[in-house]
């Protein structure tokens, strides 16, 4: 990619990039959010269009007038947001749009007779292969955010692209899970692919690329061998200055229960129990993290204490008085903030303003309305400040919040959370394909939070996250409650073998 530039109404995302990878390397591409990766990728994959510039493939002069050119000129990519059609199975997402249906079609009169079950078994023999196994009958709104992201590689894989963007491909995988995806990209380059490996986990970087690029405020400022560099020589590069030592500070010890759980159970999508009596209690000023796979029950109790999803039983209580089931504004009401782990589909309304989407919680409150009509000055102001306050890179309070990069759509989240000075903060993957400096922002978020009084309760698949950020670590397995160590001197393998189920007990743990 020689000179690519890109320019969206107020922002330049990419300005006279220059960008190459090689057949039969993997080639790392790093950046703050906002700095231009995912509109760099978009542009190689046929979504958008350069404004100027131009890209070569085999050395040859190319132009994408659409996703389906760079499909069939072998170009691939596993999107951060992920493109799924959520009533459809996975093994009818990952056929879609194929031509034939690859393995599964056979031709009838002129048109394509798709089998099923070739199809299925496909899905399931590449799932085995590279470690990324899921139901293929499923559908994707049965799925957790984790399963859904199997979905986008295995559909990458499927295609059998010569070419494979992969946007935070790691991060809803385990650490062993995610050392079977290096290895098979490793495999993938072997055959002489290339594979684009975006992420901002740099000790992935250092394990699996052969080079990278840093891109920064839009531009190109260095392409080094991955060889040559350390994770703290990228960070650098990516911030533009040298970094200081973090230290973890020493909080006040926790206070009273603030959130405490009771034999709750709730059930999935599917109708199938996933918590399964579950029981806990968060002190205020402290900082509880859950570590499990994904699929294992998080995402279902997490939106059973929000109250996004009613317990089949059990009891949630905040400061002492009961929350009522299955009620999203007693929760909001009993002082529960929740960062959800999808940001863009349950933490935003991307068509809606950020203006609008920093006052979701507390449109209501006469700061911002006077009975039912909304006060829009006063919601700009407040959006001003918070943009300010948490520094958004955004075009202005009236912008759609769809325009954002997802690190900075993920602070809109953050912002409109923790301006309600919240007692219970619960937050799911709350780092998830975040950049260096606002990964260590959120956090720090996180434990302002604790440090003002507020019971925190953290669901990450990222151990070193959680070792970093909790004072306790509980790790779920199927549905209950498996191992509880405090976070200091705690054992990475014995967590990591919790999460996979060694060891795991048969009956549900009460914490």
């Amino acid at each position: 990619m020689r000179g690519i530039t890109k320019r969206f109404p107020g922002v330049v995302a990419n300005d006279g990039v220059d960008f190459e990878a090689a057949a039969g390397e993997v080639h790392a591409l790093l950046g703050e959010n906002g700095a231009g990766k995912s509109t760099l990728s978009n542009i190689l994959t046929g979504l958008y269009r350069p404004d100027e510039g131009e890209i070569l493939l085999y050395g040859r002069p190319v132009r994408f007038g659409s996703p389906r050119d760079a499909l069939d000129a072998g170009i691939g990519m596993v999107h951060q947001h992920f493109r799924l059609v959520e009533p459809f199975t996975v093994a009818e997402n990952i056929a879609l749009g194929e031509r034939g249906a690859r393995d599964g079609g056979a031709r009838r009169g002129g048109s394509f007779r798709i089998s099923p079950r070739k199809i299925e078994a496909r899905v399931r023999e590449l799932g085995e292969r590279y470690g990324v196994a899921v139901d293929p009958r499923a559908r994707i709104w049965q799925l957790s955010l984790g399963e859904q992201q199997r979905v986008e590689i295995l559909k990458a894989l499927y295609r059998d692209a010569r070419i494979l963007i992969l946007d935070e491909p790691t991060a809803v995988l385990t650490p062993r899970e995610a050392e079977g995806l290096f290895e098979n990209v490793r495999k993938m380059v072997a055959d002489g692919r290339t594979v684009i490996f975006i992420s901002h986990k740099l000790k992935e970087v250092m394990a699996v690329s052969n080079r990278v690029t840093v891109l920064r405020g839009g531009r190109s400022v260095a392409t080094v061998a991955t060889a040559d560099a350390t994770p703290r020589s990228l960070a650098e590069l990516m911030v533009g200055h040298e970094l200081g030592a973090v230290a973890r500070g020493r909080r006040p010890a926790p206070s009273r229960p603030m959130l405490e759980l009771e034999g709750v159970r709730v059930l999935g999508n599917r109708g199938d129990e996933t918590v399964r009596g579950v029981s806990l209690v968060v002190c205020g000023g402290e900082i509880v993290a859950v570590a499990g796979v994904a699929g294992n029950g998080q995402r279902e109790l997490s939106e059973a204490i929000a109250g996004l999803r009613a317990p089949q039983a059990g009891r949630i209580r905040v400061d002492g008085e009961p929350v009522h089931p299955g009620d999203p504004r007693a929760a909001l009401a009993a002082g529960i903030a929740f960062v959800p782990e999808d940001r863009l589909a349950t933490g935003s309304a991307p068509g809606l303003s950020i203006a609008a989407n920093l006052v979701l919680r507390s449109y209501r409150d006469p700061a911002v309305s006077r009975g039912p009509m909304l006060l829009l000055g006063k919601i700009r102001e407040n959006a001003a400040a918070l943009i300010t306050q948490y520094r958004i890179a955004a075009p202005g309070p009236s912008a759609p919040a769809r325009v954002l990069s997802g690190g900075n759509l993920q602070k809109v989240v953050l912002a409109r959370e923790f301006s309600g000075k919240p007692r219970v903060v619960v937050a799911a993957s709350p780092t998830q394909g975040l950049d260096v400096g606002a990964t260590e922002t959120v956090r720090a978020y996180l434990r302002d939070a604790a440090d003002a009084g507020a019971a925190v309760l953290v669901f990450s698949e990222d151990l070193d996250e959680i070792l970093e950020l909790a004072d306790r670590v509980l790790v779920i397995y199927e549905g209950s409650f498996v191992g509880e160590m405090p976070a200091a001197g705690a054992d990475l393998h014995e967590i990591g073998l919790l999460m996979a189920g060694g060891g795991a007990p048969g009956p549900p743990a009460a914490v």
